[in-house]
């Protein structure tokens, strides 16, 4: 077991501009985004593990109505409120997901169960329901994920027949990734989806590899934005392949760099785990597919946390709610594009 521990989070992205949020529901999401790195940061200082760290984050986030999960999730365009989580470990790559579930108080809990407690990886409506009642999570009321502000923005979309895009303004997906002190690395997703969606439209979210990903020897990834071109371009998965393949690119180039005896053996090898990819060339192929997003006409972001130490996001939207904290840095929580 290493000192060294991250994580990084995320409330959504979009139309997040300072003229467009007064200052006190500001600081009101920057105390949500520090509540919630906080949480998962004593979990990780304490030598907790990146699952049970990213699960209580992920957590706070559903239980804070401005962000569309859980409480203050989006309404469907029948008036419901269907949410969909995601986790995935990075140590074994197990996952589980679900789709349309409307009791469950803390969604990303149920994803988890479906990871730990049955045979399957991704469950939905009605069987989710079932499942989260067998498992004993607690449950909640129509009422309790419901607000007022939330039936307003569907109410307004259907009375100007304008776009859920138009609408929201913001994807106010939640989402968290970390490393833990064993380099294990935790990825999960939760949200509301999209205001006035029909016909059991699912998104990016808790499709593994699309809205989520997690592996060890790379990366972990969560997202946030028009989830049908996230699926599409397989986004958390690309990323974090890209990342893979760079790592054994340099690694075995640096090998080929290294002095050979008179023989013409090298005179060292150079192991995995005392080899590291650059800052920039992480953040670059982060950068890179969110760019291929916005070709194929997707808006969005993403969170990033690597083995090496790196944890930063990439976005193309003007603004994405995010903060990060790790052993080596205090936390640090931003809202505009301008923002670190």
């Amino acid at each position: 077991m290493q000192d060294n521990w991250s994580i990084v989070i995320h409330g959504g992205a979009g139309v997040l501009e300072r003229d467009k949020i007064s200052p006190e529901k500001d600081a009101e999401i920057r105390a949500a985004l520090n509540f919630a790195l906080k949480t998962g940061s004593d979990i990780l200082r304490a030598g907790g593990t990146s699952m049970d760290a990213i699960a209580a984050t992920i957590m706070t986030l559903e239980n804070n109505e401005n962000f569309n999960a859980g409480k203050g999730a989006v309404f469907t365009w029948d008036g419901k409120n269907e949410m969909d989580a995601s986790i995935m470990d990075g140590e074994t790559l197990a996952a589980g997901a679900v789709a349309g579930v409307t009791a469950t108080k803390n969604p990303i809990l149920l994803a988890r169960k479906v990871m730990t407690d049955s045979s399957h990886v991704f469950l939905s409506g009605d069987g989710a329901n079932k499942f989260s009642l067998e498992m004993g999570l607690e449950q909640a009321p129509p009422e309790y994920f419901a607000t007022d502000f939330r039936r307003q923005q569907l109410e307004k979309m259907k009375s100007q027949k304008i776009s859920s895009y138009d609408v929201d303004l913001k994807f106010g997906t939640v989402g968290a990734v970390a490393v833990d002190k064993n380099g294990n690395i935790a990825a999960g997703t939760s949200t509301g989806g999209m205001t006035g969606k029909k016909w059991g439209r699912i998104g990016d979210s808790p499709i593994i590899g699309a809205g989520t990903y997690a592996r060890n020897d790379s990366c972990g990834i969560s997202a946030t934005g028009s989830g049908e071109y996230f699926i599409r371009l397989g986004v958390a998965h690309e990323i974090c392949s890209r990342i893979r393949f760079a790592f054994s690119s340099t690694r075995d180039t640096a090998q080929a760099n290294v002095p050979k005896d008179k023989h013409g053996m090298p005179q060292y090898y150079i192991h995995s785990n005392e080899w590291a990819l650059d800052d920039d060339v992480v953040q670059a192929i982060a950068d890179n597919v969110i760019a291929e997003l916005g070709v194929l006409g997707g808006t969005g972001g993403i969170i990033y946390a690597t083995p090496w130490g790196q944890i930063g996001y990439s976005f193309n939207t003007p603004g994405m709610y995010r903060g990060k904290a790790s052993n080596n840095a205090p936390a640090t929580v931003s809202i505009y594009g301008d923002e670190e």
